[in-house]
């Protein structure tokens, strides 16, 4: 016989704190744009023997996507690269959008916006170096991590503590969840052993109400990259 669970509450006051002032430019944020290399990766480019592209992926960032969807915020991979190593981590994340080898990524991320019926204002975005810079001047809210080009850093509302491939997109969910309100109830669920599921009033496929759903596009082709 398995013992009964200590269910007294924990205490769920968050010791991660952000500025009022990037808390409050991140209050409509519903899409959440990611670049690839040097953001959800070190940067690195690695090729397996077979000429495969390889990367590694931190499971903090993981995580962290996955509690933004269930919040009602929608990540979406935008990159300059394709690969079967990403479209492997997108599914396993259960991504449901992604631009991938699209060598111009504003005409890429403008039709999406269209579909979705958004607008800048909604959209964050992280990124790293020149490509994203269009994406950087629109959007509502922008991260880069601590590497990124000094152009770049010179231009987002926030630059990450923690580096590329190690915590700056977890760093921007936990940013994104705590404007959004979300945060603390999520931190209490963990506390207290439970699966972070979207709210009662969520709707198909266990996503909430307010979620953004469906597919934007099928992923470019191979693109060469500067890169």
């Amino acid at each position: 016989m398995n013992p009964p669970i200590d269910s007294t509450p924990r205490d769920a006051t968050p010791r991660l704190a952000f500025e009022p002032e990037l808390l409050l430019a991140a209050l409509d944020v519903r899409l959440l744009l990611l670049d690839v290399d040097g953001v959800l990766t070190p940067g690195d480019l690695l090729y397996g023997a077979q000429g495969e592209e390889l990367k590694r992926f931190s499971t903090l960032d993981g995580h962290g996507l996955k509690l933004l969807m269930s919040a009602g915020i929608e990540p979406v991979v935008i990159s300059g690269r394709d690969s079967p190593a990403l479209r492997a981590r997108s599914a396993e994340l259960g991504l449901q959008h992604s631009v991938l080898g699209s060598g111009a990524k504003l005409p890429a991320a403008q039709s999406l916006l269209d579909q979705l019926e958004l607008g800048w204002e909604q959209v964050a975005i992280i990124g790293d170096d020149w490509p994203d810079l269009a994406l950087i001047a629109r959007a509502g809210f922008s991260a880069a991590p601590p590497q990124s080009h000094a152009e770049v850093l010179a231009r987002v509302s926030h630059i990450t503590r923690a580096p590329a491939g190690l915590g700056a997109v977890r760093e921007v969910c936990d940013l994104l969840l705590m404007a959004r309100g979300a945060y603390a109830a999520l931190l209490q669920d963990a506390l207290d052993g439970k699966p972070h599921t979207p709210p009662p009033d969520s709707t198909k496929a266990g996503r909430p109400h307010d979620a953004i759903s469906g597919t934007l596009a099928e992923p470019g082709a191979v693109l060469p990259s500067s890169r």
